[in-house]
């Protein structure tokens, strides 16, 4: 989820997805919005969880985003082993971590006891980077550490594509992509990937990742927008004045 509409937060988390994420390094939430967004997860009334990509490896978005409910955080820029070990670390409770104890909200669901929220809380790791790719197998052998987690689109970039997608870069992405979930399942780790729509979700699932977010609230609602559009012939952009519109 990138926007702060609670109500639709809700809404998705209704619909049956295993967890819900929102995303406070690239979205439109602050600080109040992903507390918003965990609690409309929550109000969903379901086995749904929430999950928040936090916006760096710093122990202060990482304990912000646990004290308000995450069940766990999604965390960028992820390029060694080091890397990994300091989110693990923000994400526990001493002597584990450096994760400073006020759970505010936490407590309420996720502990509060320090070693029934560690075991409870996941921690995921980006792979995106040319770094990361090249460190995957050292990443995933990090103590503590749940999971990994593709960005797809910066690994795209990563390995030399020009953009997101990019046709030229194919073959080499899809090599990481293997890659990185083969790595991942031999050091008993999960791997997680961002997918554009259900159908590659499917085939990463197929491919051996064990979990695959789908698209985003924003992606969503354009898709399904412009597909009321196409069933009833209005395939073209109206502009206001237009006579049509």
């Amino acid at each position: 989820m990138v926007l702060d509409a609670p109500p639709a937060t809700e809404r998705i988390a209704r619909v049956g997805y295993d967890y819900v994420v929102l995303d406070g390094q690239h979205g439109l939430l602050s600080a109040r919005g992903i507390l918003d967004g965990l609690l409309a997860i929550d109000a969903a009334a379901t086995d749904t969880v929430g999950l928040v990509r936090v916006e760096a490896n710093n122990a202060t978005p990482i304990g912000r985003a646990l004290d308000a409910g995450a069940a766990g955080v999604i965390v960028p820029l992820i390029d060694t082993a080091d890397d990994a070990a300091r989110a693990v670390a923000a994400a526990r409770y001493p002597p584990a971590g450096i994760r400073s104890y006020g759970p505010t909200r936490s407590g309420l669901r996720i502990g509060p006891t320090p070693a029934d929220a560690d075991a409870a809380t996941v921690v995921l790791a980006m792979i995106e980077t040319r770094s990361a790719l090249e460190n995957v197998a050292e990443i995933c052998a990090t103590p503590g550490l749940d999971g990994i987690y593709v960005g797809p689109s910066d690994l795209c970039l990563a390995v030399g594509g020009k953009y997101p997608g990019d046709p030229d870069v194919a073959d080499v992405f899809e090599a990481a992509i293997t890659r990185i979930a083969k790595v991942a399942a031999d050091a008993g780790v999960a791997a997680g990937i961002h997918t554009k729509n259900g159908d590659t979700a499917k085939r990463r699932l197929s491919e051996g990742y064990t979990f695959a977010t789908v698209s985003s609230d924003l992606d969503h609602l354009q898709s399904i927008a412009a597909d009321h559009l196409a069933t009833i012939g209005l395939t073209n952009r109206r502009e206001p004045g237009d006579p049509a519109y």
